[in-house]
């Protein structure tokens, strides 16, 4: 197995998915259909990622090719929804030490295919088309239990890990290079409309099962640790741990 190469470009790492999914469906003849219509049969990342996509939004087996094409027409028109994805996918290769191959992301992280659904029912949202942001909204809670509000924005090279449980509001903000562990909730605190929930600058890191309340902000690198409830505004490069999320010296 090829080590993964962090400034690689997005066609080479392509490539290498191919190369890694030809390999095991040789060795693994079980897996053999499942790589060639997640991966093999399509020409380029785009293509796979819509198709991957396309299985879990389509409510019957001939839908999977119409949602397939829709997602791609959207990719065609909009070139960064393909360039967060490799971020996405970069962060994750390069961060995440459970991760033994290229194309593992790609099939098998829920937490990466729910934030490519997400950005697709984000796409939706701010085009007041409602009736199809909630739609793949719902389809993502119910293929990964990650309930992401369409309205949130959301940046790239975001480091979901497990993400099961992962609740974001509507008005929340995440920005790049985020992460996120598994229950963490970015959520309101009653207020019933308008700008109520967390905004979360670059590089801040949330831990599994921690709790963010109100429109406030977690900062440029700030750390929240495992199971903080956090209900004030957390200053660049700060981290904030327990129920009461209190300041840990960081001297």
């Amino acid at each position: 197995m090829q080590a993964f190469q962090p400034q690689v470009n997005s066609d080479q790492l392509w490539q290498q998915i191919k190369s890694e999914a030809t390999a095991d469906a040789k060795m693994q003849p079980l897996l053999a259909d499942f790589l060639y219509q997640q991966i093999l049969q399509h020409p380029n990342f785009s293509a796979s990622l819509a198709y991957i996509l396309a299985s879990k939004l389509a409510s019957n087996p001939q839908g999977v090719v119409d949602w397939q094409q829709s997602l791609l027409l959207i990719m065609e028109q909009q070139p960064a929804f393909a360039h967060a994805a490799l971020q996405d996918m970069r962060c994750q290769l390069q961060d995440n030490a459970a991760v033994k191959g290229s194309y593992t992301v790609l099939l098998y992280f829920s937490g990466f295919q729910a934030l490519q659904m997400h950005r697709f029912a984000h796409y939706y949202w701010i085009r007041d088309n409602t009736a199809m942001a909630n739609y793949i909204q719902s389809r993502a809670l119910a293929a990964f239990g990650v309930d992401i509000h369409p309205g949130a924005q959301i940046g790239q090279a975001v480091f979901m890990d497990h993400a099961v449980g992962i609740v974001i509001g509507e008005t929340a903000e995440i920005e790049d290079n985020v992460t996120l562990f598994q229950s963490v909730t970015l959520g309101g605190r009653g207020k019933g409309s308008g700008d109520r929930h967390p905004k979360v600058r670059r590089g801040a890191f949330i831990g599994a099962g921690a709790v963010v309340l109100g429109n406030i902000e977690i900062g440029v690198g700030a750390k929240v640790g495992a199971g903080a409830l956090v209900v004030k505004s957390v200053g660049p490069g700060l981290s904030v741990i327990g129920h009461a999320a209190n300041l840990l010296d960081n001297k």
